[in-house]
């Protein structure tokens, strides 16, 4: 069976449903409103859950819960998001958690660094080393996605709240965009406007749900939640607006234009566009043995169209994509693989999947 998609400039592309190929084995029930997961070199998970737990899951086992994690401000989109480890975690033991903070006159998007004994399932010398600025009184629209890159420095994307989207056009305020930081949350002397906004790596964001860097390719990618149409991919480069909310192709959901323009001089068109909206929710770019159909692609986890969504491409370019999991009728919120090139979900029912062939 095929749908077809509107591609990136306009022409049509296919969209193949392979819901019999692929499948996934439960390993674990009963999360609360998982968000992320975060693979330890020693075997077993991190997992998040938005009202604040960090547990820790081994051999399809909740070992437990971790202590010492920051105070969060569980409401609306907001809580514990992203867990990720230090680039040089089996030395130092970092680990870093996204999460909002404050209450409902005033939150934010923060960062909490600290050093996991797993042995005692505790954080230890936790402190929190970045809070987006300025607050808001939404809780919505947080992005919260950490990724480290090849320099150890980390990227942060922080979404528009929601009621502040113009902010993602305003350099002094760092809503809608991709932050970049040192590991200790200091803001580097090369990030592209340093002298103006310290800490702004792009602009022109909504709410970015997914945010990588790939070592092989050198390359970040980002996916994000449009409107009413306009989820998109971006491959992230420095010093680039990214259009929002002066570009898009969605509608706000009452039905009104939000902008007249779907491109703008200065501003970067989407690599890919998703109208009508599929809500990504999470992406890992696939570098395994296990699965040699998605070796060097994209997957994306989708919430409104409840699959699994192949993103092909060659030499950067987008050229189709594939649909998986639908059967399971199921809200994907993550993805990630482990060392050995497995592949596991996270679901918004609170399950742990594997990914299997059938």
């Amino acid at each position: 069976m095929r749908y077809l998609l509107m591609g990136i400039f306009g022409w049509v592309c296919s969209v193949h449903v392979m819901a019999t190929e692929y499948s996934a084995t439960v390993l674990v029930e009963g999360l609360n409103a998982p968000w992320a997961m975060a693979s330890l070199p020693s075997g077993g998970w991190l997992v998040t859950e938005r009202s604040g737990q960090l547990l820790y899951i081994k051999d399809n086992t909740i070992q437990g819960r971790v202590a010492g994690t920051p105070e969060v401000y569980f409401a609306g989109q907001g809580g514990l998001l992203d867990v990720s480890l230090h680039p040089a975690f089996e030395n130092n033991g970092l680990i870093y958690l996204s999460y909002s903070q404050g209450n409902a006159d005033s939150n934010a998007l923060a960062v909490f660094k600290a050093r996991l004994n797993l042995s005692g399932l505790t954080l230890e010398d936790g402190q929190t080393i970045f809070s987006v600025s300025p607050g808001k009184d939404t809780p919505v629209h947080y992005g919260g996605r950490i990724a480290f890159m090849a320099d150890g420095s980390l990227l942060l994307s922080s979404g528009d709240g929601f009621d502040y989207r113009e902010s993602a056009q305003r350099k002094d305020a760092q809503l809608g965009k991709i932050l970049r930081m040192d590991d200790s949350g200091r803001a580097l002397p090369d990030n592209p406007w340093f002298a103006e906004a310290k800490y702004l790596w792009t602009l022109g964001h909504r709410n970015p749900q997914a945010l990588l860097f790939d070592a092989v390719s050198n390359s970040v990618f980002s996916h994000e939640h449009g409107p009413a149409g306009g989820d998109e991919i971006n491959i992230i480069k420095a010093g680039v607006n990214y259009g929002w909310p002066v570009v898009t192709n969605g509608k706000d959901y009452s039905g009104a234009s939000i902008s007249p323009f779907t491109t703008y001089p200065g501003m970067q068109s989407p690599w890919l566009d998703w109208t009508p909206s599929i809500a990504p929710s999470d992406m890992i770019l696939y570098r395994g043995q296990q699965f040699t159909e998605f070796q060097g692609q994209l997957l994306v986890t989708t919430l409104k169209s409840r699959e699994l969504r192949l993103v092909e491409m060659s030499d950067g370019q987008f050229t189709a994509q594939k649909r998986f999991l639908s059967h399971l009728n199921e809200r994907l919120r993550g993805i990630e693989q482990d060392a050995a090139g497995n592949i596991f979900l996270l679901t918004d029912s609170g399950k742990l999947l594997q990914l299997t062939i059938d």
